[in-house]
């Protein structure tokens, strides 16, 4: 029941409105409709939509997780075992996907390489991330803007004025500073 669904929408200021709304980086699918009611109708009446990164920018997308080579960095085995996982999942990747991902022109290869490409120099703690996401459920969900990404292109095609309120570095600073250990 709408009445009873948390909103995750705080009143910041009342003339004129300002709210902060909680997200998650779930795709926008499994979570719509959870979202109550009055959260979606003060995102219709806003003008302006600040969000916590630009995920519509490459830059923001693109300087997420580059880092050393793993080769050099990672106990020998342990790169072996990553690098035969992602084998795997590679493999696996065109018998996870869809018809509906098909249908939209997606391709296995291209998947994998939209998730994992280059990952060989992506920092540890980022490949950990990503290889948490190289599940079926995940993969089948591909192709669905999470809640952010789909708030911000309704935003820019609802034409209203859109911002982040952190940089990537900024966001991505306490992972990237994960020591090898804590990693």
């Amino acid at each position: 029941q709408q009445g009873e669904l948390n909103s995750f929408l705080w009143t910041i200021r009342r003339d004129p409105p300002a709210y902060l709304f909680g997200t998650i980086h779930v795709p926008y699918t499994r979570v719509w409709d959870f979202i109550p009611d009055n959260s979606k109708a003060a995102f219709h009446a806003s003008s302006s939509v600040y969000f916590e990164l630009d995920l519509t920018d490459p830059y923001t997308i693109s300087g997420l997780a580059n880092g050393e080579n793993l080769q050099d960095v990672l106990p020998r085995e342990l790169y072996r075992r990553l690098k035969r996982h992602l084998d795997y999942i590679k493999l696996m990747l065109p018998h996870w996907m869809t018809p509906d991902q098909r249908g939209k022109g997606l391709y296995a290869d291209y998947l994998f390489n939209a998730i994992a490409g280059n990952w060989e120099r992506k920092r540890p703690v980022w490949v950990m991330l990503m290889v948490n996401s190289l599940t079926e459920t995940d993969i089948r969900s591909r192709g669905v803007p999470v809640l952010d990404l789909y708030l911000a292109q309704e935003a820019e095609r609802m034409k209203k004025r859109t911002g982040a309120v952190e940089r990537v570095e900024e966001q991505c600073h306490p992972l990237n500073g994960l020591n090898f250990s804590q990693v």
